[in-house]
């Protein structure tokens, strides 16, 4: 095992425990699908918070890890062949832990992709468009007298809620009765805009029962309770 401190992040966040996984994030949608998986999985972890009121997303030290300044981002000190290995883009990263630790990621073939296609479902879909609601609806947005940004955005929202309520009939999660890291994915999302965008009402999430049926379902599960507010 190679020492993180050829990592210049370990230089603005030095890790107290280097032999653990070293998270660099912030509670958002984005960042909270890797705690969640970390604490679903009990994988040893050493949390940064990378905050963005002091634009900590910019630094070098930062951009030296991840050079799109997004979070979540990783450190694995035992990572492929016993090398450390860095990773950004949460979906890569719960594809990396899930195959890392042979857990929520079927392993056979065809459900593999499958699985994979509704994670793209998110990262291509979901939280894009759930993110432009947040912004019309909430933040700056708000404040423009032309709301066909925003009604775009949440009709848009709207029919994926479609897509997913048409997928949870009858299913207990987004693969059937398996957990895995598509819901990891999506319901953070899910949770957001209804809470935090403030935007159920707006969207119309009333008429999406199977979708808020599987969410209660998943803000119930003790890892993700504890996820949610990672890193403190």
């Amino acid at each position: 095992m190679n020492s993180l401190s050829t990592f210049p992040i370990t230089r603005k966040w030095p890790a107290q425990h280097p032999e653990r996984l070293q998270l660099y994030s912030l509670p958002t949608p984005n960042g909270v699908k890797v705690s969640i998986m970390l604490e679903e999985l009990g994988l040893a972890y050493e949390p940064h918070k990378v905050s963005f009121e002091t634009q900590d997303q910019l630094c070098a030290e930062f951009l030296s890890l991840n050079p799109n300044n997004k979070i979540p981002a990783i450190i694995d000190p035992d990572g492929p062949g016993g090398h450390p290995l860095a990773l950004f883009e949460s979906g890569a990263i719960l594809i990396y832990l899930a195959e890392k630790s042979g857990q929520f990621l079927p392993q056979a073939p065809a459900a593999r992709y499958e699985t994979i296609q509704w994670l793209m479902f998110q990262m291509a879909g979901i939280g894009p468009m759930f993110g432009q609601v947040g912004f019309f609806n909430k933040f700056a947005g708000k404040a423009y007298e032309d709301k066909r940004p925003r009604d775009r955005y949440a009709a848009e929202a709207r029919r994926l809620l479609g897509v997913l309520e048409k997928r949870l009939q009858g299913r207990g999660w987004i693969m059937g009765e398996e957990y895995t890291i598509a819901d990891i994915a999506t319901f953070p999302w899910v949770r957001n805009l209804i809470g935090f965008y403030e935007s159920g009402e707006l969207v119309g999430i009333a008429d999406f029962p199977n979708v808020l049926r599987v969410l209660d379902g998943f803000v119930a599960r003790p890892a993700v309770i504890r996820g949610l507010n990672i890193p403190a």
